[in-house]
């Protein structure tokens, strides 16, 4: 079993976490396991915001406390008792901010939610498939 665990959620997209949630209990030591719960905003360019920097940091500020309130929220559907989980948001580019976090956090595994592939994902691509073809751990994709 796993003593570190990285899972990373789309507050916008509960969903696809409530599906990872089994699997990541399942997969964390029962014992001595930590979940690390990570939402990742992309960067705002402050260059055409120069005006409103004060604006953005308010901006963000208020975000970052609404996706921990929605990753605590998340966190009481696991079995994992709620002091094992840490939460993290972070700014930035999901693949790299996820590789980043776990780097940091010596994950040894990725557990990510994901929609089946249809034709926009084919075309755009998804944050679970650039994870997954970025990732320096194995990554389990739940569907």
């Amino acid at each position: 079993m796993n003593k570190s665990i990285l899972m990373p959620v789309d507050i916008l997209a509960m969903d696809l976490s409530d599906k990872a949630i089994a699997w990541a209990d399942h997969m964390l030591n029962k014992e001595e396991g930590v979940l690390h719960l990570l939402h990742v905003f992309p960067k705002l360019q402050a260059s055409p915001m120069r005006g409103f920097a004060s604006d953005i940091k308010k901006y963000e500020e208020y975000m970052t406390n609404d996706a921990q309130e929605k990753m605590l929220a998340l966190a009481r559907k696991f079995k994992t008792p709620l002091e094992r989980i840490r939460f993290e948001v972070r700014h930035g580019n999901i693949r790299d901010e996820v590789n980043d976090a776990a780097a940091a956090h010596n994950a040894e595994m990725i557990i990510i939610g994901s929609r089946k592939p249809g034709i926009a994902t084919h075309l755009l691509g998804s944050a679970a498939a650039n994870i997954l073809r970025y990732a320096k751990v194995p990554v389990m994709v739940v569907r």
